[in-house]
């Protein structure tokens, strides 16, 4: 797949797949399914480091975590978060960045919101880097929203958000995350515009879907907001085959002859 395959499918009307990945060992096993394209997101500061938002990502967390993906699933597009501040400096720094990002292995880069950021997208496709937009609830904003809160459910809001996301389209971006915001103005949203939707807590009526890899297998028990859905029960399923190994060491039964050299 590559960035302008994410149009046709909104004209073909064919649902987009797409799945956080942060690690060598979960990009080769996404590498051998279906899933159109993975983000590498800069939640890797929370789901892989344990921060507890994703302001603590920086460029070479995010360029360490792109680069072992590309080498897992070079077969996928890969698309590369813009940490916190990252792009919101000088255009030779935010260009910069994002080349490090590229360099890694990114196919593609993601920024979030549009105010501030419409020039430095323009300047990006106009170099070569596809750029995918991010609106609604947006982490790296996360001080001035208040919180991890539902966003465009004020009319002023959601005003807001069309508008933003009418800009970030002529601007260049070839795809939009829609994150946590109500299921009509993200269909409204993806009426409107030509490019396609990809939604996070954003309904039924995206172009596409995002979950986060750990979330969607049911790997993080102790996260679970209304929009995730367990695929399959990883964490127990991880327990057992470990409890299995203590238990098979501690009895003797592993290893057996034919384990060893």
């Amino acid at each position: 797949m590559n960035s302008l395959e994410f149009y046709q499918k909104k004209v073909n009307q064919e649902k987009i797949t797409m799945v956080t990945c942060y690690d060598y060992t979960s990009a080769r096993i996404l590498s051998g399914t279906s899933i159109d394209c993975l983000l590498v997101g800069d939640s890797a500061a929370m789901t892989m480091h344990g921060f507890k938002d994703t302001l603590s990502a920086t460029i070479e967390m995010m360029c360490f975590h792109t680069a072992a993906v590309r080498r897992g699933a070079g077969n996928k597009f890969i698309i590369g978060d813009l940490p916190f501040l990252s792009y919101r400096k000088s255009l030779s720094k935010n260009v910069s960045d994002a080349q490090k990002l590229m360099q890694a292995g990114a196919h593609a880069v993601k920024l979030e919101g549009a105010t501030g950021n419409l020039s430095f997208i323009h300047h990006l496709t106009e170099s070569g880097v596809p750029v995918m937009g991010h609106l609604g609830l947006t982490p790296q904003f996360i001080h001035t929203l208040g919180g991890y809160k539902v966003q465009g459910k004020t009319e002023e809001s959601a005003k807001r958000i069309r508008e933003d996301a009418l800009q970030l389209q002529e601007a260049g971006c070839f795809a939009l995350v829609l994150e946590c915001i109500p299921n009509t103005i993200a269909k409204e949203i993806t009426q409107l515009l030509s490019i396609p939707t990809i939604g996070i807590g954003a309904g039924l009526f995206t172009d596409g879907q995002v979950l986060v890899f750990q979330d969607l297998l049911g790997l993080n028990l102790d996260f679970k907001p209304k929009f995730v859905k367990f695929f399959a029960n990883g964490h127990e399923q991880f327990k057992k085959g470990i409890e299995a190994y203590v238990d098979s060491v501690k009895a003797g039964e592993f290893p057996q002859h034919e384990h060893c050299h």
